[in-house]
């Protein structure tokens, strides 16, 4: 007996030596992991959340982009609560790398703001904005007539929070901040169909800084 209890004695011992070097090398590691990834999520929300100086070209009846992505759409659509008649609608999708803070596409004064509820379906599809929830800013621009340019900042899968920075009777300028869409997600450009589209599927476009069109100079 006093064998056997000298032996469970030693054997407790061992496997709590070894318990202890095991799970201090553990514990170590698990906090050098966790350390990692904390610092990891830390460097991609600053990244995420940059807000670089949009570099606005001069000049008149020029739309810039509102968003910085990846031109998958350009089309022609029946018009929406803003839009009069049918519209020219390029559309351009975010990636979770790319910057979400959006510009105005024109100088003008906003005459229409619409948030939307809806769902968080994948952005990548390009009829999303049916469905997901959005913010639709009508614009008024101070030149052309006062033409109508619509901008639609699309929630998506991953994105579940849009922040507009103005609301109605706002005067904006070209390239100005208008707001996030936090994470990736999607915005619609809505145009005059009399507007010059200057852009291409497939194209990579900076937000308040590409040129996606010209307006007609005799609109309206």
């Amino acid at each position: 007996m006093i064998g056997m209890s000298l032996a469970a004695v030693g054997l407790l011992l061992v496997a709590a030596f070894l318990g202890k070097v095991i799970g201090t090398f553990v514990l170590d590691d698990l906090a050098g992991v966790l350390a990692g990834l904390w610092l990891l999520f830390a460097l991609f929300t600053f990244y995420f959340f940059r807000d670089p100086d949009p570099m606005t070209p001069s000049g008149p009846n020029l739309v810039v982009s509102p968003g910085h992505g990846k031109v998958d759409t350009i089309d022609t659509i029946e018009g929406n609560e803003f839009m009069e008649g049918r519209c020219r609608r390029i559309s351009i999708f975010l990636s979770v790398f790319d910057v979400h803070v959006q510009n105005s596409p024109v100088t003008g004064v906003v005459g229409y703001f619409r948030h939307t509820p809806g769902q968080y379906l994948n952005a990548m599809r390009t009829d999303c904005a049916q469905y997901n929830e959005n913010v639709l800013i009508g614009i008024q621009t101070v030149e052309n007539g006062r033409a109508r340019v619509g901008v639609r900042l699309i929630a998506g899968l991953i994105a579940r929070r849009i922040v507009p920075w103005v609301n109605m009777n706002d005067t904006v300028m070209r390239g100005e901040r208008i707001g996030l869409i936090q994470f990736g997600s999607r915005v619609d450009l809505y145009l005059p169909l009399d507007s010059v589209v200057k852009v291409h599927l497939g194209d990579k476009v900076v937000g308040g800084t590409t040129v996606l069109a010209e307006l007609s100079a005799n609109h309206g």
